[in-house]
């Protein structure tokens, strides 16, 4: 296990110097913490998009769908992520106009400081959520590939992503996910090959799992496939870790880019966890991995544990590191979109208006630190379900702030009141809907949320108008905040 161990920790040496090459550059001013000083191209961004999004259920969570019984249609969980950030793509010159720094930024800018409080204060525990499941992530995967406890794993994983992202914010985010994606796509991919040699290929896998888990539709089914593709839209048209990154580039032009590069990195990568999974399901069926210690450990292990039992120490190693950047490049965008929420449209607008560009910096990185600490502390109890625990903050997060969003841009009658309608309301449906387990017609909360959403914004907008007008980009009216 030595072997695993030395290349783990120069994983996490390698991103830790990477937040220190990037300190300087980062610390000028809030807008190179939070956005990058607005300097980015294409290919830094869709990179670091693509890591941030796949994390441990686009992974470990994938793998153990196709496990179970998802089988091969569990790609469709990523799949979905191409569809939505190819969308994204039409319409992300638009945001990038706005020159805001954070979601809440352009709330409180077109319909007023009382909605601008309210979406901060909804958008950062869906923030921290998402950073908890990346952060049990990271401890599950690094305890089974490494044989360190839970406890350590997690600890040591997450002082790490604290230290590089507090260190060089924006900047050494972007870039640690851009090595982390290249380390992620190469570890898993691989893989493949150990892993179908250990059950003879193929035809291996094939002979020794259910007809149905090779089925690319039927195990996910298309009602899944629709909801996941609308779950994402909505999320990342508003999720800060997505905007954040989007609001980095350089000009309108690379933010186009970028979603059309990020999604085609995801449908190059879509298969190869999903391949994984089934390989493992073969492994166990044909006797090759005891069935013992899927059971011992859950389906959610059972990526890592294929790869503990069949790769070379140094292959192993190089996997362990992959599935790690997988969850620590979410977690770290995560935790600094929470953050900027917190200095830029908390701190500095309702807590101390006369703050300098010193002060909210200082307030952005303590906040980091804050929050991720209170993050590590949750995820020590170690959450079950990945993916229930990321829908559940996908959803929340989106339903009633994406149209108010998305449409302020391009619909002049978009008014304060229907903005808070539709968050009040589309909450109020979210939250019982996922906590108690309530479907309507079998739809995933997040359907019934968006219509709710949608309805209420355009009533209240139509029905309670603005008596002024703002404007959908600031230069129309030739003011900052």
């Amino acid at each position: 296990m030595m072997v695993v161990w030395v290349i783990v920790f120069i994983y996490l040496a390698c991103m830790l110097a990477v937040g220190f090459y990037y300190r300087e550059k980062a610390n000028r001013s809030v807008a190179d913490f939070l956005v990058a000083g607005r300097r980015l191209g294409p290919f830094a961004v869709a990179g670091s998009l693509a890591a941030t999004q796949v994390g441990g259920g686009s992974t470990m969570g994938v793998a153990q769908n196709a496990y179970g019984q998802w089988g091969l249609s569990s790609a469709w969980y990523i799949i979905c992520m191409a569809i939505a950030f190819a969308i994204i793509a039409f319409v992300s010159p638009m945001l990038r106009r706005s020159e805001e720094k954070t979601v809440p930024e352009y709330f409180r800018w077109r319909y007023g400081k009382g909605n601008g409080l309210l979406t901060a204060i909804l958008m950062i525990p869906p923030q921290v959520g998402d950073a908890i499941v990346q952060f049990t992530a990271t401890g599950i995967l690094l305890s089974v590939l490494t044989g360190w406890s839970f406890t350590f794993s997690l600890l040591i994983s997450s002082a790490v992503i604290l230290i590089y992202s507090y260190v060089g914010g924006l900047y050494s985010v972007t870039m640690t996910d851009v090595i982390q994606w290249i380390i992620i796509f190469v570890g898993l991919f691989i893989t493949i090959p150990f892993a179908f040699g250990s059950v003879g290929g193929w035809s291996g896998i094939v002979a020794n799992v259910p007809k149905d888990s090779l089925d690319p539709i039927k195990g996910i089914g298309w009602g899944m496939i629709a909801s996941l593709t609308i779950m994402y839209l909505a999320s990342f048209l508003v999720g800060q870790e997505t905007i954040q990154k989007i609001y980095s580039c350089r000009n309108e032009k690379v933010a186009k880019q970028a979603s059309l590069l990020c999604s085609a990195m995801y449908v190059a990568f879509a298969f190869v966890p999903a391949v994984l999974g089934l390989a493992c399901l073969a492994a166990v069926k044909g006797g090759v991995i005891s069935s013992d210690i899927i059971e011992q450990y859950g389906t959610r292990y059972v990526l890592p544990t294929l790869g503990y039992h069949v790769l070379p120490k140094a292959i192993l190693g190089l996997l362990s590191a992959a599935l790690a950047s997988a969850t620590m490049s979410s977690a770290s965008s995560d935790l600094l979109g929470a953050a900027s929420i917190w200095a830029n449209d908390i701190y500095k607008q309702h807590i101390n208006r006369d703050a300098g560009e010193g002060d909210v910096l200082r307030q952005a990185k303590l906040g980091l630190l804050a929050l991720g600490v209170i993050g590590v502390l949750i995820a020590l109890m170690n959450i079950k379900n990945l993916i229930a625990v990321l829908m559940f903050c996908f959803t929340l997060k989106s339903a009633g702030t994406v149209f108010p969003y998305v449409m302020g841009h391009i619909w002049k009658r978009s008014s304060k009141a229907g903005s808070i309608l539709s968050i009040v309301l589309a909450s109020g449906v979210i939250i019982p809907m996922e906590n108690f387990g309530l479907k309507l017609f079998s739809l995933e909360p997040i359907i019934p949320g968006l219509a709710v959403g949608f309805v209420s914004f355009v009533l209240g907008s139509y029905l309670f108008p603005d008596k002024e007008f703002p404007g959908t980009y600031r230069d129309e009216i030739g003011k900052e905040l």
